[in-house]
């Protein structure tokens, strides 16, 4: 063949088939009801997280490799054999958006005839950005005030990524819900009160507080905290005017 004729059946970068999306899956929930509100979903667990929360209840999720898990080609024909079945697919962890393939993942999930919903602690507000349109719902975990962040993550700079990202979410238009896990000893009535302030100030108005549940985590120590050593009710009556939506989850 001449260089004329290859120039001519070449096809432009442009036009070229995107790759399969490539993510690295910690695991997979077939079924639940919990995960993406309303809805009947599956929920693709991704492997690798780069923050170190001590209540975390995947922590098996946190390394970048774990063992065993699957293949998102996997999930895929798992997904095929729900169509018809199933609503939706959710990206958790982990953290979802610490992995390249996420965007093409949830296009293909759309592909599919499935929403896409997305959990997320926004520790990448670019990668964020980047999946937002192609997803229906986002449930974020905010964690503490931001300029307390460090304490929980164990990441110098984590609060203003967070913050990043829950503005990105916001500009977005996508619908969400803003939560945050209690511990009584890691995060007092104040400071939950003075994050559900700044919360109200950028604009959330659907918000959620999720009582600490110790089945999964690691930490002992935090382990033998209970929910009955936080006030609750003193909680409930402050926060409850500021949000449009609010609500407390119990363990």
């Amino acid at each position: 063949m001449n260089s004329t004729n290859a120039s001519i059946s070449a096809k432009p970068a442009s036009t070229l088939p995107p790759e399969p999306a490539s993510l690295h899956v910690g695991g997979l929930t077939p079924l639940t009801t919990t995960d993406f509100p309303g809805l009947l979903a599956a929920v693709v667990f991704c492997q690798g997280c780069p923050w170190q929360c001590g209540y975390c209840h995947n922590p098996h999720l946190i390394p970048r490799e774990g063992e065993g898990g699957m293949s998102w080609a996997q999930v895929k024909a798992f997904l095929l054999r729900r169509q018809g079945l199933l609503d939706a697919v959710v990206f958790s962890g982990g953290e979802p958006t610490l992995q390249s393939g996420l965007t093409q993942a949830c296009r293909e999930a759309r592909a599919l005839g499935f929403k896409t919903g997305l959990h997320t602690a926004g520790p990448y507000p670019a990668r964020l950005a980047e999946v937002l349109p192609e997803l229906d719902w986002v449930g974020m975990d905010i964690k503490a005030p931001f300029a307390g962040y460090d304490r929980i993550t164990g990441v110098p700079g984590s609060g203003e990524r967070a913050r990043e990202s829950l503005l990105r979410l916001l500009d977005s238009g996508v619908d969400y819900e803003i939560r945050t896990t209690v511990h009584p000893h890691l995060c007092s009535a104040e400071q939950v009160s003075l994050l559900a302030q700044e919360l109200a100030g950028l604009g959330v108005r659907r918000y959620v507080l999720q009582e600490f549940r110790a089945q999964g985590c690691a930490d002992s120590a935090l382990n033998l905290a209970s929910g009955r050593d936080f006030a609750w009710a003193e909680v409930r009556e402050a926060l409850q005017p500021l949000f449009q939506d609010f609500s407390i989850r119990s363990a």
